[in-house]
């Protein structure tokens, strides 16, 4: 799935991949310019996550609770 996701990202230019000559083989993935405008809106995203952990960890409390209870 992993690498699914890096190829998608990388047919859209957001990520570039290089391949070493090397065994093991060895690849390694960075951000293109592209993929560097993302980051401010990234960082966003994380910051509302950090910011509402609590109230998602709480749901997911919840969701859990009622999933055990139906069944």
């Amino acid at each position: 799935m992993l690498t699914q996701t890096l190829r998608k990202l990388e047919r859209d230019g957001i990520v570039e991949r290089h391949v070493y000559p090397v065994v093991p083989p060895k690849v390694e993935y960075s951000l293109t310019p592209l993929g560097k405008t993302l980051t401010q809106l990234l960082k966003a995203i994380c910051q509302w996550a950090e910011t509402h952990l609590d109230e998602i960890e709480n749901a997911r409390v919840r969701y859990d609770r009622e999933l055990t209870t139906k069944g």
